[in-house]
């Protein structure tokens, strides 16, 4: 099982304070830094979103991680005509697409493809023709794992949020969503990631879904590395994936 680690509350925290003196020297935490730490830490790939209000990420961030980090980048990314300029001047080695709304304060739910089939087919294949892979984030529902297929998309990520949100009853409930959700893709060639909410506590659950690959994990990461550092909280991460039976 491989673990994509997401710094975007590393920038998060910078632009709390440097937002409008990104050039000053004493400007920090460090994106790139950040993305060394989890390497050292055993992690797999690095995600970022760049989002079209820079609310954390910025340009910049992306191409000096992509440069400096010999790790496969992933681009997380709203589906418009500006983040697809963007996406194919980086050329990430993934792009993962989400929804985005200004007024949430970070990814809430899954892309709805099926209901955009038509503006999202011709996005992909002008990334995948750029030599990005693309993934889409989706809820785990039939319609729109089959829609991601339909597009062209090779892998799917499956939003994982109402499954860490719950517990007893209702949790066994999303699990069941997930491996469904998983199995539906895995039989139609679609490689099946997962990410959102996942922490050690409820990583255990998530080796009932079936054909997971890769796991995309950033707040807890963040959370935890204030107290043991952003390596040490990344290896345990990575540590405890290992001893799971996936």
């Amino acid at each position: 099982m491989l673990l994509g680690v997401n710094i975007d509350h590393v920038a998060t925290l910078r632009q709390a304070r440097y937002a409008t003196m990104l050039q000053a020297h004493n400007t920090e935490p460090d994106i790139v830094t950040a993305a060394q730490a989890a390497l050292a830490g055993g992690a797999d790939s690095i995600t970022l979103h760049v989002r079209e209000d820079r609310r954390h990420m910025q340009d910049a961030d992306a191409f000096a991680v992509k440069k400096q980090i010999p790790l496969p980048l992933n681009l997380e990314m709203g589906a418009t005509p500006a983040m697809l300029e963007f996406a194919l001047k980086l050329r990430p080695d993934y792009v993962c697409l989400v929804p985005e709304r200004r007024e949430e304060i970070t990814t809430e739910g899954g892309l709805d493809v099926a209901g955009n089939q038509e503006m999202l087919r011709p996005l992909v294949a002008a990334l995948m023709e750029n030599g990005s892979k693309v993934s889409m984030f989706i809820d785990p529902e039939e319609s729109q794992v089959r829609a991601s297929a339909a597009i062209g998309a090779p892998m799917i990520e499956l939003h994982t949020g109402c499954f860490a949100n719950t517990l007893g009853d209702a949790r066994a409930k999303e699990t069941a969503r997930l491996a469904a959700a998983a199995a539906l893709a895995h039989s139609l060639g679609t490689e099946v990631h997962a990410g959102h909410g996942i922490q050690l506590g409820n990583l255990e659950d998530l080796t009932q879904v079936p054909h997971l690959t890769e796991l995309n994990i950033g707040h807890t990461l963040i959370c935890r590395a204030i107290f043991c550092g952003l390596e040490a909280a990344v290896r345990e991460m990575k540590t405890a994936i290992n001893r799971l039976n996936w």
